[in-house]
């Protein structure tokens, strides 16, 4: 009788479905990336909602929604400022004309560093 060797069951990190490669983890909560949905952060592969998460990138999204945000607030609602009178709907004008340049530079920032 012979005896077969059998190779010892390789050990995946919790949370890790058993044959997924260590490439295709997210680095930061060791999710499985989905082709086309995973991207490069700080030199480490993460998944969207990770990224979404990384403190530089909402920060320069911040800074440029600060700048242009300002600037079109001046040139849309200048005037209307400047007279004293701010009617109830600049209460919601203000705040979309900050929340879409913050969105454009973060789905930029997405873009580019998207990994196929």
């Amino acid at each position: 009788m012979s005896a077969r060797a059998v190779a010892p069951a390789r050990a995946e990190p919790a949370g890790v479905e058993p044959g997924v490669a260590a490439r295709t983890l997210c680095t930061r909560c060791r999710k499985s990336l989905v082709r086309g949905r995973a991207f490069a952060q700080g030199g480490l592969r993460r998944c969207l909602g990770c990224t979404l998460r990384h403190p530089p990138l909402l920060r320069r999204s911040a800074v440029t929604a600060l700048a242009v945000g300002s600037l079109l607030v001046a040139i849309n609602q200048g005037t209307i400022l400047a007279s004293g009178v701010l009617p109830a709907s600049l209460l919601w004008q203000i705040p979309l004309t900050y929340t879409v340049p913050f969105c454009v530079a973060t789905w930029g920032a997405l873009v580019n560093s998207r990994i196929e």
